[in-house]
């Protein structure tokens, strides 16, 4: 792409968020067939987040429909918030509750929780939310902007003393709605017959009348045409040639306002804005103060007409009492002789140091100095998530420049096979490039699912073990979750088994932890050492898993007796980071044994008939079910049986039962939620059966040993040439570097890993 394509790309945005000036009364033609131009506050922020749709997630085991908005999808997903879907939609009909004039008006939205949750995150999308959003034809954001020219001794809207020029047009400093010109009677009626016009579930409001500077304008000019002898007053003051209609893109300072922890000044700068003592001097407003002398710069003056944002509220707590009444009455003060009304979405962001200040006069009861503030502040809890999937892709992000999110969306007909993307990307291996201590560059390998094992235990550390179910652990609870479902050999245990209300998510190790122990792992040293392979490049779930847990005592920010508690829940992750190895290198060792899909396919026919006493359409005619077709299928195929299960060749009660609770009964469930289309098993990816590819893909140590008979797991490390155990490596070896994202060094290494533990129990 040349230079010049650049700049007409780069012209082209321009064009398309902007658009020229209006009169006020086209204006009112754009607001009668798009009623949307002409929103409040609330209706906006609701509008802006639910254009971009939603999708299904599972979390806490629980599935949820997540708008696509709080995935920051205007900028690729940068500032996504990862999790806390429940929260974000509570946020939501929160919102929905206020643009309909339903209640929580006189709320402030206060969104709490501990550091590294997303709070942060989640102004930042909201500010590139709406400001992509006002760039689209449907989020147009408009206001007005003002030109009165000075003749004698009258001074113009300017803030330069000599500037009176026809041309020049002043743009109200706190984005006011083009409605609030009309007075309020007139208002009243022309938001009637709009809402009466198209009869949304969410009726536009314009409550708030002209801002101060702008009021100054009309009076002004109210009063010239006035001595002028016109008795059109309102008309002649809203001409084309003193009012214009404009879009503006939302950003902050304009339609959002954002207070800093690092923000000063006195309360009333940093609300609204201060007086401007030279403007004082030049402008003379009838014996007061002027407005238009005014810097509109504080919070609520910035995020008029849209979103104040509060950020680190506890560094700004004597402001929260001066905004109590701000939700309710929808008007601040300039200056005693001037108010302001407002029309913003309060959002206040803290930390957990906030909440304590808030407490310090709990014990007082009704003498509570805060309690009228507590009341006002509707409390949005983030926590720590507790998805595995989440947490290793917000790693992943803390490591990486790559932003865009991992959107595996839910089928509700095959819930897990909507994980598998998921599962791959979790699992995938991460390589950085470095310099090292020479200045060379040097790529460091964290191995497949190096990442997913620090997430795993960073989740496990977070979720409450009290009120745990006998029948399954914390990794097994992490994993219900993360899926809504785990596999129990071939029994399905379901999420909404049970019933998790405990606190989850409110303590634990942080992602910045976990980001600073593998960033340390990067830089240092491994004490491995291969003849032909860099291992001593790779690190792998056990060096993270080990480097998490040592560094917990030193690491300022847990207690001694979390550090004990953490330390206690290692083991069972370590576990699971070694199946997960184990998995790999298994279907590695058996990728060549594995069963075609006709065979799978004319064994479940062949079941089916012999369950319902009828015959099977072959090539030869039709013909009864083959009895050794389906054993041979179960003992050789599946290892599940032996010739003990069967009288001949007709199936034992074990393996009937086998065929009609695991095969039948699968297929069946899929045919019914498959109902509208003709069943037949030849239509069925069998793949797609959860408890059908769960039977298939269940190898095991016994088909390995059954299989290759002079495999020795004790000289895997280094075999001896043209022996059975070397053959099997090398395809091993193969397999994995090709088909599951390792290197050669890394599976080398999990390879020897997965072997050791493997050869205490061989024969």
């Amino acid at each position: 792409m040349s230079d010049t394509d650049y700049l007409a790309r780069a012209d082209e945005a321009l064009e398309g968020a902007y658009e020229p000036p209006r009169s006020l009364s086209a204006f009112l033609e754009l607001a009668f067939e798009r009623p949307a131009a002409a929103s409040h506050a609330a209706k906006y922020v609701l509008s802006a987040i639910e254009s971009m749709g939603t999708r299904t997630v599972v979390e806490e085991g629980t599935e949820r429909e997540r708008y696509r908005f709080f995935d920051d999808p205007a900028n690729d997903g940068e500032h996504a918030v990862l999790g806390n879907t429940g929260v974000l939609n509570a946020f939501v009909d929160d919102l929905r509750t206020v643009a309909a004039g339903r209640g929580k008006e006189e709320k402030i939205h206060w969104f709490d929780g501990p550091t590294a949750t997303g709070k942060s995150e989640l102004k930042r999308c909201l500010v590139n939310g709406l400001r992509a959003y006002s760039k689209t034809e449907a989020g147009r954001r408009y206001t007005v902007e003002w030109n009165i020219s000075a003749t004698g001794d009258e001074r113009g809207l300017s803030y330069a003393a000599d500037d009176d020029a026809e041309d020049d047009w002043y743009e109200s400093p706190v984005q006011t709605n083009p409605l609030s010109v009309f007075p309020p009677d007139v208002r009243a009626e022309l938001v009637a017959a709009l809402n009466a016009e198209h009869d949304d579930h969410i009726p536009i409001r314009a409550e708030a009348d002209l801002d101060p500077f702008s009021r100054e304008a009309f009076d002004e000019l109210e009063e010239r045409y006035r001595r002028a002898g016109r008795r059109d007053l309102f008309s002649a003051a809203t001409d084309r040639r003193h009012l214009r209609v404009k879009n503006y893109v939302v950003d902050v300072g304009k339609g959002i306002g954002v207070l800093h922890a690092e923000d000063d000044g006195s309360p009333k700068e940093r609300l609204v804005g201060s007086w401007m003592p030279g403007m004082l001097r030049e402008l003379d407003s009838r014996g007061r103060k002027d407005p238009r002398a005014f810097s509109y710069d504080g919070v609520l003056s910035q995020g008029n007409g849209l979103l104040t944002v509060v950020e680190d509220a506890s560094q700004h707590a004597d402001l929260l009492r001066k905004l109590l009444n701000v939700p309710d009455e929808k008007r601040v003060k300039l200056d005693k002789g001037i108010g302001m009304d407002l029309d913003t979405q309060l959002v206040v962001i803290s930390n957990p140091d906030l909440d304590a200040e808030l407490e310090q006069f709990a014990d007082r009861n009704d003498r509570d100095p805060l309690k009228a503030l507590k009341r006002r502040l509707d409390r949005h809890e983030f926590r720590y998530l507790t998805s595995v999937s989440l947490e290793t892709e917000l790693i992943h992000r803390e490591l990486t420049d790559e932003t865009s999110v991992w959107a595996g969306e839910v089928d509700a007909a095959e819930p897990e096979a909507a994980h598998d993307e998921l599962r791959e990307r979790m699992a995938a291996p991460l390589t950085v490039r470095m310099r090292d201590d020479r200045g060379g560059l040097r790529e460091r390998e964290l191995a497949p699912h190096a990442l997913e094992a620090a997430a795993m235990y960073a989740v496990v550390t977070r979720l409450d073990a009290e009120e745990l179910p006998d029948t399954i652990g914390l990794v097994d609870k992490a994993l219900l979750f993360d899926r809504g479902a785990i596999r129990d050999g071939e029994e399905r245990i379901e999420s909404d088994e049970f019933e998790f209300d405990g606190d989850d998510g409110a303590h634990g190790i942080p992602v910045t932890y976990t980001r600073d122990t593998v960033a340390d792992l990067l830089h240092g040293d491994t004490d491995r050492t291969h003849p032909e392979l860099p291992v001593e490049d790779v690190i792998t779930p056990e060096d993270v898993l080990h480097a998490m847990a040592e560094g917990l005592a030193t690491a300022p920010v847990f207690s001694r007796a979390e550090v004990a508690e953490y330390e206690t829940r290692l083991a069972a992750v370590k576990s699971h980071a070694f199946e997960l190895q184990e998995a790999d290198v298994l279907d590695a060792v058996l990728a060549d044994k594995g069963v075609p899909e006709e065979t799978v396919a004319e064994y479940v026919e062949h079941v089916f008939a012999w369950d319902a006493d009828g015959q099977v359409d072959t090539d030869r005619g039709t013909v009864d079910p083959d009895p050794l077709l389906m054993k041979v299928f179960e003992t050789e195929h599946l290892g599940r049986f032996d010739d003990d299960d069967y009288l001949g060749n007709e199936p034992g009660e074990a393996v009937e039962r086998f065929r009609e609770e695991t095969v039948i009964t699968a297929l069946n469930r899929y045919a019914w939620e498959h109902r509208d289309d003709e069943f037949s098993v030849a239509d069925v990816d069998l793949s797609t059966v959860p408890v059908i590819r769960a039977v298939l893909e269940a190898h095991s140590w016994e088909d390995v040993r059954r299989i290759h008979e002079d495999l020795d797991p004790a000289q895997w490390d280094d075999p001896p040439t043209d022996t059975e155990t070397a053959r099997v490596k090398a395809r091993t070896v193969e397999h994995m570097t090709t088909e599951q994202g390792y290197s050669e060094a890394s599976a080398e290494l999990a390879s020897r890993h997965v072997m050791r533990e493997v050869k205490g129990g061989w024969d």
